[in-house]
């Protein structure tokens, strides 16, 4: 063995558990120092040979890893498996979904115990008139016949995922694409359902979003650059070779992403460009979708809308959905035929409003936006006067203090009524629809939850924390109220706390404009079960709180997403729900950057942090315009590479550059080796950085998997159940036992 063999890799001395010697010290990474100079400011790394992925020290080091990190969590296997088998015993295995009308078919899924993955199947529709969606049981409907059995699609491999599905408007027609090893680029194939067979059309190398036109005679696909970014939609015509498709459209800005797809209606489809600040639309009737797509609207930096056909008093207009003059935007439609002409608003009063999108139907139109800082939809009824077509917004309420309502598969232009899905932290989803004639709500189906769980045990509430500058930050937490006494005669009141500070596990985000809506996990029963409250910081950098939410939390203001999560932190233990040496930090991807602030910034608040797929090389990575998806982020986090105050604004928290000699919690940090949105490198890097201060910190490398981690669904139950174990033996609970 060479010293350099030695250095990286898991000296002799050392071997793995599955030879059965116990492993006496965690990996130690070599050091090999490289200096990246940036507006005169020069950077020793001494873990960048870590990137080349293709290296057999590289692969040989993160093995090391697993293995140590499988030793130091053996003790917890039991438990792991206990909170998988809960998991597993708590969802119903064999289920399906309640079926959705696409022409001439109800299309639904079904699941089946021991299978990873779903069954697409259908039946026909009774008739044009036929809405009332069929009971569905475990035993087939008359006439079921399978779409697409992914369970037959994945075997022999170890990872699968779709990323598209698409359906000609006649049924007969299937494209979907297929992805085996998580890098996120997708085998395009077309199925004949009448026959079940597949054609020769095969299209490699593309990204999500494919569809195929309802006619079924063409199919629209996107490709990337060489950074992986969205750069070309092609048309391909059904029946013939990939060499034959023809680029309908090429972005070449760098900041841009592309994709396509049809309207609602059918009779448009869409080419959209998009960076974090600007979009573009594009359209192009199916009339003839061999036509030049032609422009909506001129795309003006710093402009962000979004089209959607609807059919308005007989003419074919467009709804846009645009922040040229408020940024929390405005809905306004225009004439379909020459969009550039003066639009007319749809709503007069929008105080209070952060419109998200709008869904058009034939009688009617949807809009999706939130209000103090939920997500709420309401109905715009269509009349038939020209000059004054749209009746008041009717928001559909949800009678809770906190919830999420949102839009759930609506796939027909014509149909009479809208799904819904409401869930919150302590309510499973329940899916129902509401008819926008007579305002009636059917239930159409509850997410099972079975065992012996009593759901009226779990409880919720909505906290206020005060970040630094004084704004307040919102605070949803959910907690099993008969394992905690509160105040008062045995009752809780509103915010109020437990009596005695219980262990509790915080996740944020932060990042994007997304949030970060309340929901309800089954996976998550068993920690609310073993005593532990789980929280959700809606920190700045989300959408929560509307777009302002957003701009106090990115580039240059990004330091707020890391404050209000410290903030929350703080909260809750100076309100008496928790204490420092029980609470768990939680978070993945541009979270995981969040995990890496805290670390350095308050590790005292902290008992342990867990960090998924973590961006903590942040500063490296937005440096380097060849690595995926880069230069779109600018718009997020800042230049760096060309503005030295974002440059140093950046190496003031970027995680891995600012690891100091400090008490850190217990560290682990899960990452996937093909994973394309951040690379396993950065964690890789991290947690040798952190070893190398003393830190107790713990790297897992899913060696075959992507950003989402493994593609089964028992798989994922298992990293859940692993990630679990972990946290509740930090916060000193994996010896209680629950019944599932």
């Amino acid at each position: 063995m060479t010293d350099s063999d030695s250095a990286n890799t898991v000296p002799e001395a050392r071997a793995t558990p599955s030879s059965g010697t116990a492993i006496p010290s965690a990996p130690v990474a070599k050091k090999v120092p490289f200096e990246r100079t940036h507006h005169g400011h020069t950077f020793v790394d001494d873990y960048e040979w870590m990137r080349e992925k293709e290296s057999p020290e590289v692969i040989s080091h993160l093995e090391a890893e697993n293995a140590w990190t499988k030793a130091q969590t053996a003790h917890l296997e039991g438990l792991q498996e206990s909170i998988f088998t809960e998991i597993k015993t708590r969802i119903k295995e064999t289920d399906m979904s309640v079926p959705s009308r696409r022409g001439n078919f109800w299309y639904f899924s079904r699941t089946r115990a021991g299978l990873d993955y779903g069954i697409s199947v259908r039946v026909p529709v009774s008739g044009p008139d036929d809405w009332t969606p069929p009971e569905v049981g475990e035993d087939a409907l008359p006439g079921e016949e399978v779409v697409f059995d992914s369970n037959i699609a994945a075997e022999g491999q170890e990872f699968f995922s779709l990323g598209s599905f698409s359906l000609s408007d006649d049924g007969r027609w299937l494209l979907y694409g297929v992805d085996t090893s998580g890098d996120e680029r997708y085998t395009l194939r077309l199925r004949d359902l009448s026959t079940g067979q597949d054609l020769d059309d095969v299209i490699d190398g593309t990204f999500a979003g494919a569809s195929i036109d309802p006619s079924g005679r063409y199919v629209f696909y996107t490709t990337v650059d060489d950074a992986w970014r969205p750069e070309k939609v092609w048309r391909h015509r059904v029946g013939t070779a990939a060499v034959e498709d023809v680029c309908i459209f090429e972005e070449p800005d760098e900041r841009y992403f592309v994709g396509s797809g049809f309207s609602r209606s059918g009779t448009m489809m869409f080419v959209v460009t998009g960076s974090k600040t600007t979009t573009g639309y594009w359209v192009i009737s199916t009339d003839d979708l061999e036509a030049e797509p032609q422009a909506v609207w001129p795309r003006v930096d710093g402009v962000e809308y979004n089209v959607e056909h609807a059919v308005i008093g007989g003419e074919d207009r467009f709804l846009i959905t645009h922040n040229r003059n408020r940024a929390d935007f405005e809905l306004v439609d225009v004439p379909a035929a020459d969009p550039t002409a003066q639009p007319r608003p749809v709503l007069d009063d929008v105080d209070g409003l952060r419109i998200e999108d709008v869904d058009a139907f034939a009688g009617f139109i949807v809009l999706s936006y939130r209000r103090g800082g939920f997500a709420r939809v309401g109905i715009i009824e269509l009349g038939t006067d020209s000059a004054s077509p749209f009746a008041a917004l009717e928001e559909l309420p949800f009678g809770r203090e906190t919830g999420t309502l949102m839009l759930s598969g609506n796939p027909e232009f014509a149909q009479t009524a809208i799904r819904l899905l409401f869930t919150s932290m302590s309510t499973p989803s329940v899916l129902y629809s509401h008819s926008v004639a007579d305002g009636t709500d059917t239930v159409l189906k509850r997410q099972p939850v079975l065992g012996s769980v009593d759901l009226d045990a779990y409880d919720e509430t909505l906290l206020w924390a005060t970040a630094e500058d004084g704004t307040q930050v919102p605070i949803s937490v959910v907690y099993r109220s008969d394992l905690h006494r509160f105040g008062g005669a045995g009752q809780r009141t509103t915010a109020s706390a437990p009596v005695e500070p219980a262990p509790l596990v915080l996740y944020g985000y932060g990042s994007y404009e997304a949030s970060m809506d309340p929901y309800f996990s089954v996976s998550r029963l068993s920690l609310l079960d073993r005593g532990v409250v789980f929280a959700i910081a809606h920190v700045r950098g989300g959408g929560e709180m509307g777009r302002h939410w957003y701009d106090q939390g990115k580039t240059t203001a990004k330091k707020n997403t890391f404050t209000d999560f410290v903030a929350a932190a703080h909260h809750l233990v100076d309100a008496g729900w928790t204490q420092p040496d029980q609470l768990v930090a939680t978070g993945g991807s541009a979270g995981g950057l969040l995990m890496g602030a805290v670390a350095n910034m308050a590790p005292e608040i902290f008992a342990g942090i867990s960090a998924h797929v973590p961006f903590v090389d942040a500063l490296t990575s937005i440096l380097m315009p060849e690595l995926p998806l880069t230069v779109i982020e600018w718009e997020e986090w800042g230049d760096p590479l060309h503005d030295p105050d974002v440059y140093e604004y950046m190496r003031s928290y970027s995680p891995y550059e600012n690891v100091t000699d400090t008490d850190y919690p217990k560290i682990l940090a899960v990452t996937s080796l093909n994973d394309t949105r951040v690379l396993y490198v950065e964690p890789a890097k991290w947690v040798a950085r952190l070893r190398e201060v003393g830190a107790n910190a713990l790297l897992k490398t899913e060696m075959v998997a992507g950003h989402g981690g493994a593609s089964g669904r028992y798989d994922a139950w298992r990293e859940t159940a692993f990630d679990f174990a972990w946290i509740l033996d930090v916060l000193g609970r994996s010896d209680v036992e629950i019944e599932p």
